[in-house]
């Protein structure tokens, strides 16, 4: 079951609304235990022996958090030895499921062996709730964590709006407001919710689905022959748009399920193909995962140190293990190696910069920081998207208009160019679903985010749009089409 599907829509949410306001009545505990059921059976519905997993780690991380916290209590400190032992544990269970056939595979390519496959199912959402469960052991063992239940933990991890592809929430953002709730459903969560789901059901199915088989003929071409210039720079266009709505999407679906239930999740997306940098864009782009890989990965990496040195390999050491957590592949490790190193020259750039009294860039310097940060951007999703080094090396070769084209059918037609125009163009100069609800205080980070012209209001007029775009999006549900997301 997921988000862009009839069984979605139409039976699993209007029944978990329906049940959590006539449970609500008898007290927001209860609602809450309706919440956390609700969000068992949602993730049950793809896997019962995943829903196992996700209930043995939740039980082992739960009593450790509280392990720790009675340590505090009695020495004023944490266990570093459990934190360890925690942390280790969660992280065997992820790369077991994972990384254990790019382990396997690279073995066999070195030594020579023959070790088969294994071919291990990943089980949904894992790389998502890992990292929670991370986090709150982090901030267990520093003392950050006390008071915590067991119902808001379960409800904390198992949350069906961000249980799958996040946003990555710490317990911080979401238990406060759990512990507030009313156990019952209001009319302006309701009309916000709604309408931000609708924007994100829209993004998906109507705009991401609809690049999604240019991006994907292009792909699987340059698996086999050369591609001209122009067809490689169409296919990583169509991916970027597709990438982008998608994700940006299922985000505000997520954000928007959340809020009908009077609970604000983080942002994830913020225009992120307006950056006039890769610091800015990474600071737009999948907003709760830089934010995790920054204050669990970066911070402890660079310690107190203030050298430049240690600062640079703190931030390439963190893409490159980010790039891991995307994919258990090679071209992920090279993603993640890419990416951090354009962050190090970034942020060599914008040192020098400083250095010389650049603190105010023209339009025109702009718009060139612009245009190489897309490009660059652009450039990585070969690795992203390709199905191997190779395939990522073609297209690179392709777009730079040093390969000749093999021929072929032809990989897309006018309409699919249409299409990939109007969806980045959308991207690059549309204000974002955050700043269109700013009014309404859609997300945590809210006051973060500009107003814009287009503002939202509970109005006919945004009824009547919002209802417009619902009926063209259910309509444009003709098949399954899962979300990007759910492959990593």
């Amino acid at each position: 079951m997921i988000f862009s599907s009839y069984p979605f829509i139409l039976l699993f949410l209007p029944a978990t609304l329906a049940g959590y306001w006539l449970l609500g009545r008898a007290g927001a505990r209860v609602g809450i235990a309706w919440l956390v059921l609700m969000s068992l059976a949602f993730y049950g519905w793809w896997s019962l022996a995943d829903l196992v997993l996700i209930l043995v780690l939740t039980l082992f991380n739960y009593g450790l958090g509280m392990a720790q916290n009675r340590h505090w209590e009695r020495h004023g400190r944490g266990n570093r030895a459990w934190l360890a032992g925690g942390l280790a544990a969660d992280l065997a269970v992820l790369g077991y499921f994972k990384y254990t056939d790019l382990v396997l595979f690279t073995t066999n390519v070195l030594a020579g062996t023959a070790i088969p496959l294994q071919h291990i199912i990943l089980p949904l959402g894992i790389s998502f709730y890992t990292f929670q469960k991370i986090a709150f052991l982090v901030d267990a063992y520093q003392g950050r964590a006390r008071g915590v239940g067991f119902l808001d933990y379960c409800l904390f991890v198992t949350f069906f709006p961000q249980l799958i592809a996040g946003p990555i929430v710490h317990h911080h953002d979401v238990i406060p407001q759990f512990r507030t709730m009313s156990g019952r459903l209001h009319g302006e969560d309701l009309a916000v919710g709604g309408t931000l789901f609708v924007f994100g059901l829209f993004k998906k199915v109507v705009i991401a689905d609809r690049l999604a088989p240019t991006a994907n003929a292009v792909f699987a071409a340059a698996d086999g022959r050369a591609l001209g210039c122009g067809e490689a720079w169409v296919g990583v266009l169509a991916y970027a748009g597709q990438l982008y709505f998608d994700f940006s999407g299922y985000s505000d679906m997520a954000i928007g399920l959340a809020r009908m239930f009077s609970i604000r999740l983080p942002m994830n997306f913020n225009s992120p193909y307006q950056a006039g940098d890769v610091i800015e864009f990474w600071s737009r782009w999948h907003m709760t995962l830089s934010r995790f890989l920054r204050d669990y990965l970066y911070f402890p990496l660079v310690g107190r140190s203030r050298g430049l040195v240690r600062h640079q390999a703190a931030v390439f050491t963190t893409m490159l293990l980010g790039g891991i957590w995307h994919g258990a592949g090679w071209t992920f490790v090279a993603w993640g190696a890419l990416m951090g190193s354009y962050l190090v020259v970034n942020h060599q750039w914008r040192q020098l910069r400083r250095r010389l009294g650049w603190t105010d860039p023209g339009r025109t310097a702009r718009v060139l920081g612009w245009a190489l940060t897309f490009t660059a951007v652009l450039a990585s999703f070969t690795l992203f998207r390709g199905s191997s080094l190779a395939t990522a090396g073609s297209m690179l070769t392709s777009m730079a208009g040093l390969g000749t084209a093999a021929g072929g059918a032809p990989l897309f037609k006018g309409p699919d160019l249409a299409a990939i125009a109007v969806a980045l163009a959308v991207a690059l100069t549309m204000p974002n679903t955050g700043r269109i609800l700013h009014a309404a205080e859609p997300v945590l980070d809210h006051r973060s985010l500009d107003p814009c012209w287009l503002g939202w209001s509970r109005s006919w007029w945004w009824a009547l749009t919002t209802g417009t775009l619902a009926l063209v999006a259910l309509q444009s549900m003709t098949r399954a089409s899962p979300f990007l997301y759910f492959q990593f």
